[in-house]
C-alpha cells in the first residue's frame, strides 16, 4: 500500500488578486474526449469547480481555447497544463488561469485519481518570485531562420525581452478576443514582436545618444557583437516549445545586452557599396537603386558583372552565413577601432562549425588609433561529405577587455561535388 498524501502544494503562473477556493475536476468531465475546447462541452456546469485541462489533448493550441471553454462550462478558474516553455502570462486572463507544466499537471492528475474523496483546490494570491525560472528563453511562436529572401544573411540578427510585456491599454478595447469579453482596462499583458520591437529601439536611442557619430550599422554591431546566448543559469539558451538548446535561427547573434553593447570594442560598419551589392543580388535593377541614393553620393548604382562572383556573404555583416559550402570559400570583414584605447591589440577565438575548417587571416588586429579598421579573412573547407545540413560556430575577436562575437552559419552541401 503506498499512503495518500492529504495536501499537495504546487507553484504555478498567474495573475490572481484574490484567494479562490473551488473543486477539482478533470476535464474529461466536463468536455468530450478531456478536450478543453468550446465545441466539445458535455453541457454539464462546472459551477464552483476548477478545471485540470491539458494542451497536449486535442491538442489546445493556445490557452484561450480552453478560457473559452470553461467560462463556458462556468468554471471558477482552470489549471492549463502545457510545455515548461510555453508558460506564457500573455494577457490579463477573462477567467482566473493557473499555468502549471505537464509534469506538474500529470502529477495533480494522479492526486485526484487516488483521493477517496474530491479535492478542494485553494489559489492562493499571485506573488512576485524570483530566481525560480531560468531565463531567457525563446518564446515557441517567435519566427526562425533562415532568411527565405536572403540565406547568405543570418536572420534573425537580435533577441529581446517579448513575453508577458506590460503596457498602457486603450480602456474602449478589450484585453482578449475571448467572445464576451467587455472588460475596459488601462493596462495589459502583451507578448510577441511589437513588444521586443520596442526593446531593441530604446536601445538603438541609448546607443545613438551616447555615440552620436556611429551610423546604424555600427548600432547595429554593437548590438549583436555584444549579445548573449546563455541564460541565467550559465547554459545555453533554450528554445520554446521544444526545450533544445538554441542555434543561431533560433536567437541570431544572441539576447540584447544594453551595457555591454555601450561599449562594443570593435563595430562592423557598412558602406553603401555594400547595400548596392545587396540589392543587386537580390533583383533590383540600376534604376530603382538610384532612386534610393542621395544625390550628392559618389557609390556606382552600376549592377557591374563582378557583383555576379560576389554573394551576400561578402556583405559587411556582423555574422558570417555560407548558404552553400561544396569547396573551399574566403570571404572577407572589415572592423573599425570604437574602443575607449587608440592603442590596442586584438586576438581571435574561433568555434569551429562540425565537419568545417575555418581559417582567419590575419589572427591577430593591432591598432594604433581611434576609428581605425582593420579587414581579416576567413576561409571555409569541408572536411567532411554532407548532402545538406546547417552546421553553426562563432568567431570571437578579444583583447581582455571587449569580446566582439561574430556567430558562423554554413550549410555544407558538397555531395557528389567534384572540385576542379
Amino acid at each position: 500500500m503506498v499512503p495518500f498524501k492529504k495536501v499537495l502544494i504546487f507553484q504555478g503562473q498567474s495573475l490572481v488578486s484574490q484567494e479562490i477556493i473551488g473543486t477539482l475536476a478533470l476535464a474529461t468531465t466536463y468536455f468530450d474526449g478531456g478536450v478543453c475546447k468550446w465545441e466539445n462541452w458535455l453541457k454539464k456546469l462546472a459551477t464552483e469547480t476548477i478545471i485540470l485541462c491539458f494542451s497536449t489533448l486535442g491538442p489546445v493550441q493556445f490557452i484561450e481555447e480552453a478560457q473559452a471553454a470553461a467560462i463556458r462550462a462556468n468554471a471558477s478558474a482552470l489549471i492549463f497544463a502545457a510545455s515548461p516553455t510555453k508558460q506564457l502570462v500573455e494577457e490579463v486572463d477573462v477567467i482566473t488561469t493557473v499555468r502549471v507544466d505537464i509534469l506538474s499537471g500529470t502529477r495533480i492528475r494522479n492526486y485526484l485519481a487516488r483521493s477517496p474523496t474530491v479535492p478542494v483546490v485553494k489559489v492562493g494570491p499571485s506573488k512576485t518570485v524570483i530566481g525560480e525560472i531560468t531565463a531567457p528563453s525563446v518564446a515557441y511562436f517567435s519566427s526562425r531562420g533562415p532568411s527565405s529572401l536572403s540565406p547568405d544573411i543570418l536572420k534573425p540578427d537580435i533577441t529581446a525581452p517579448g513575453i508577458g510585456i506590460l503596457g498602457a491599454w486603450p480602456p474602449k478595447t478589450p484585453p482578449t478576443l475571448l467572445p464576451g469579453d467587455h472588460r475596459s482596462v488601462e493596462w495589459n499583458f502583451q507578448s510577441g514582436t511589437s513588444m521586443s520591437c520596442p526593446h531593441v529601439a530604446g536601445v538603438m536611442a541609448l546607443l545613438q545618444s551616447a555615440h552620436p557619430d556611429w551610423s546604424p550599422a555600427a548600432i547595429r554591431s554593437a548590438i549583436m557583437t555584444t549579445a548573449g546566448t546563455r541564460d541565467t543559469s550559465n547554459d545555453l539558451i533554450l528554445s520554446g516549445g521544444s526545450m533544445k538548446p538554441t542555434d543561431p535561427f533560433d536567437i541570431g547573434a544572441g539576447h540584447i545586452n544594453p551595457l555591454k553593447a555601450m561599449y562594443p570594442g570593435l563595430v562592423y560598419n557598412t558602406k553603401t557599396e555594400d547595400y548596392v551589392l545587396f540589392l543587386c543580388n537580390i533583383g533590383y535593377t540600376d534604376q530603382q537603386i538610384k532612386s534610393m541614393l542621395l544625390l550628392h553620393s559618389e557609390s556606382s548604382t552600376t549592377c557591374l558583372p563582378s557583383h555576379s562572383c560576389r554573394t551576400n556573404a561578402d556583405f559587411n555583416y556582423p555574422s558570417i552565413t555560407i548558404p552553400s559550402l561544396r569547396s573551399t570559400r574566403t570571404i572577407k570583414r572589415t572592423v573599425s577601432n570604437v574602443g575607449p584605447n587608440k592603442n590596442t591589440v586584438y586576438f581571435v577565438d574561433i568555434v569551429r562549425p562540425v565537419g568545417v575548417e575555418v581559417k582567419i587571416w590575419p589572427r591577430i588586429l593591432v591598432f594604433s588609433n581611434c576609428q581605425q579598421e582593420h579587414s581579416y579573412y576567413v576561409t571555409f573547407k569541408p572536411t567532411k561529405i554532407s548532402s545538406g545540413r546547417y552546421v553553426f560556430g562563432e568567431i570571437t575577436w578579444t583583447n581582455g577587455f571587449h569580446r566582439v562575437r561574430s556567430p558562423l552559419v554554413v550549410f555544407l552541401s558538397n555531395s557528389g561535388f567534384v572540385a576542379k
